[in-house]
């Protein structure tokens, strides 16, 4: 299976200059790629990849609760990785229940993949099922009180050109070959069948595989193709199914050839995540919800001017997928503020994750998931919700907890002024939350009190009576 520790490998396309091939060039790429299409197909026979142990009988679809019925949409949620609640590592025998409790007291909406990060290969063969790796993530979500989510990537390798009954965890970003996209909307049904609780489901991942190389292009056409196919496919199964897509990445640049009309001191959205989002808007057979993901960092430049002007790029981009996609519910699947290099301590990183998830409420995004960067114990877990070693909240926990009571979706949010603009502050009639935007020590009045916020502090603050 998979093991990225909980990190999520984000392809990034650079756009590509003009090249002046010529004729003998020509010839040895050809050459070179008819090579690497008899290798492949050479391995495809081989059975390359790691051979899929399917159980003998089918296995009975887990017995579960319902989700937690709730007075509005939590809005907040994680997304599970490789190490969740079900697979902790570490010696502390106290970390399960530490973890589940973690998720448990405040019903947020919880995230799973159907094949990769935590859930191995579930059909290896066409028509043969191995569920039991997705059936421990369902039951983790169902015993933690989580409103369900289950993403629908990634795909079985031969619906992909590999071999059946094996699994290359190298290829898990390709994407389904055309003629098996019915295959994978059957998948798709056989799931939703499998686990009648679960009724919001996201469509592929960050369009991974539907990259067109030889245009410089997202192949929007071939997406909308599986997506519309797994829609029907879904919608046939229980039609109170909520499906959502394209689940697009939104880069962003300081200087591009593809730069669109959105830009601001954070940098400027590339046009062609624009051009697939609106071309999925137009053929899709229909929707429930419209997912993107973003990093609020510059391809070129990381973040600009600073770490957290640069999170305003989730307000502008939210505000422009309202006007194009009219009274579709927006949803982050992902979303990023650090560097991969970031020498932040947890106290400034989880400022700025924070200021984030405000620019969030503040423009009325329905669904915003945390991508839990779990790793093994032993090992630094910047940004993780739990110390891996010992199961110890670490302070991304909290700030989730406090959101998904505070702040769910449709809250009426309170305009609450700081004396000081670097303390920004997110209210509601009865709590609010404030976060030191500085490396230094701030005193500030908010809300008619005076408050002293140490370095990237994060201060919840009751209100009113």
């Amino acid at each position: 299976m998979l093991d990225n520790n909980g990190r999520h490998a984000r392809r990034r396309y650079i756009p590509k200059g003009p090249v002046a091939l010529g004729a003998g060039l020509v010839a040895l790429l050809l050459v070179v790629g008819l090579l690497v299409v008899a290798a492949q197909r050479e391995a495809g026979r081989s059975g390359g990849g790691a051979a899929a142990t399917i159980p003998a009988t089918p296995q009975p679809p887990p017995a579960v609760a319902a989700p937690p019925v709730t007075a509005t949409w939590p809005r907040w949620g994680v997304t599970h990785t490789q190490y969740s609640g079900d697979n902790v590592d570490g010696t502390d025998e106290d970390i399960r229940p530490r973890v589940d409790d973690l998720f448990a007291r405040v019903p947020m909406v919880q995230n799973q993949h159907i094949m990769g990060w935590g859930a191995g290969n579930p059909e290896p063969m066409p028509g043969k099922y191995d569920f039991r790796d997705l059936d421990r993530r369902v039951r983790l979500m169902a015993e933690t009180r989580a409103q369900p989510v289950l993403t629908l990537c990634c795909a079985p390798d031969w619906m992909k050109g590999g071999a059946e009954g094996r699994t290359d965890w190298g290829k898990i970003e390709v994407a389904p070959r055309r003629e098996h996209f019915d295959d994978y909307a059957k998948l798709a049904a056989t799931v939703a069948r499998r686990y009648p609780t679960v009724t919001h489901y996201m469509v592929w991942n960050e369009l991974k595989g539907f990259f067109d190389d030889a245009g410089g292009r997202w192949d929007a056409e071939a997406y909308t193709d599986l997506y519309n196919r797994v829609y029907t496919a879904l919608k046939a199964v229980n039609p109170k199914i909520q499906v959502g897509g394209p689940y697009v990445p939104v880069d962003s640049h300081v200087s591009t050839p593809n730069a669109s009309s959105l830009r601001g001191p954070w940098g400027v959205i590339d046009q062609r995540s624009l051009d697939a989002v609106e071309y999925w808007i137009r053929h899709k057979k229909g929707a429930d919800f419209l997912v993107i993901d973003a990093s609020s960092l510059t391809n070129d430049q990381g973040a600009v001017p600073d770490e957290f002007t640069a999170l305003k790029k989730f307000s502008v981009m939210t505000d422009w997928l309202r006007r194009q996609g009219g009274d579709l519910p927006i949803w982050w699947a992902e979303w990023y503020t650090a560097p991969p290099n970031a020498d932040w301590d947890e106290r400034h990183r989880t400022a700025v994750q924070t200021v984030a998830m405000m620019e969030m409420a503040r423009s009325g995004v329905a669904t915003a998931l945390y991508w839990n960067p779990q790793r093994k114990s032993g090992e630094d877990c910047p940004g993780c919700l739990w110390s891996p070693a010992t199961g110890e909240e670490m302070p991304m926990a909290g700030v989730l907890s406090g959101f998904t009571r505070w702040f769910p979706a449709g809250a009426r949010l309170d305009t609450v002024a700081s004396s000081d603009p670097r303390v920004q502050v997110l209210a509601v009639e009865q709590q609010m939350v404030m976060v030191n935007t500085t490396a230094e020590p701030v005193t500030a009045r908010v809300d008619g009190r005076d408050f002293q916020l140490a370095a990237y502090d994060i201060r919840w603050s009751g209100r009113g009576r």
